[in-house]
């Protein structure tokens, strides 16, 4: 298998998995707070971030001067993600919010050609709009097996997911910088302890009495988000940052909505045919974008 084929099953499974995250997460908030999972979430993974660290030997400190853009990663790729993130998916459905995220594929062309100056060909950008359109088929199929009402709670919490989707691709831009220097898992590792300890001001006051009424299913997740989700997640997305363009690695987040529902498929709905046609845009939507 050459490198470039892994590097895309890779970006295929961890897609995958954090399809998963948005049911997870669905099912949950009903039990834990949004802002309190997605602390929790951090505090179960980051000591295994950490063991992991000093296992592996790698180098440990960053320098002093790295500590703002470091700040910045784990306000955005932790702390502020994860609370517009929860919210968002609260306030809306798993599938609505799946595609929403994925306006994040816009942030991050946009950031990587400003910013890390990335070609922009008109064959990745065609590749990007089938696939985004290809999401939005995929949504508009769903809405029919869907109770959603358009309310002010549904559009602010659109519009919590749309925030959350540009703090991924701040994450994405500034921590492709520094992985010109740095190894991805010591740089995800200071995100997470960074944008732990930046939720502590919003948690405090309630988690010790949320801790003691979490039930067995509640744990399940929160070990789901934790270490699949997160620990697994980010280090394979970093990991496949330092090989390839982020503009390129990003298009597979769009097969993150496909995934979402596929998974909803479980619990009996059928797949549409306008769904098919939705799925096969993202698909060579994916193809297109990863053509030189």
């Amino acid at each position: 298998m050459n490198s470039k084929t892994y590097i895309s099953l890779l970006l295929v499974l961890v897609s995958l998995v954090w399809a998963g995250s948005f049911v997870a997460v669905r099912i949950t908030v009903e039990e834990i707070s949004s802002i309190d999972l997605g602390f929790l979430r951090f505090l179960v993974a980051t000591p295994f971030m950490v063991l992991i660290l000093l296992l592996s030997k790698k180098e440990t400190r960053l320098p002093v001067k790295d500590f703002l853009s470091l700040s910045v990663l784990g306000l955005t790729g932790v702390t502020l993600l994860y609370i517009f993130q929860f919210i968002g998916i609260e306030q809306t459905t798993a599938s609505t919010a799946a595609v929403l995220i994925n306006t994040n594929v816009i942030f991050v062309v946009i950031l990587s050609a400003t910013f890390l100056k990335e070609n922009f060909s008109f064959k990745k950008a065609l590749g990007i709009a089938l696939s985004f359109f290809g999401v939005l088929v995929v949504i508009f199929a769903q809405m029919t097996n869907e109770s959603i009402v358009f309310s002010n709670v549904f559009l602010i919490g659109c519009i919590f997911m749309v925030l959350s989707a540009l703090c991924w691709a701040v994450y994405s831009i500034v921590g492709k910088k520094l992985l010109d220097k740095y190894d991805p898992f010591t740089v995800t590792t200071y995100a997470f302890i960074l944008g732990t300890i930046f939720f502590l001001p919003v948690v405090l006051p309630d988690i010790t009495d949320t801790i003691q009424n979490i039930s067995f299913n509640g744990w399940i997740s929160i070990l789901y988000l934790a270490l699949i989700c997160s620990v697994f997640g980010y280090v394979a997305w970093y990991y496949a940052l330092s090989k390839i363009e982020a503009g390129r690695a990003v298009i597979f987040l769009n097969l993150i909505p496909l995934f979402t529902i596929v998974i909803s498929f479980f619990t009996g709905e059928v797949p549409t045919f306008l769904f098919l046609i939705g799925a096969s845009l993202i698909i060579y939507g994916v193809y297109l974008t990863q053509k030189n």
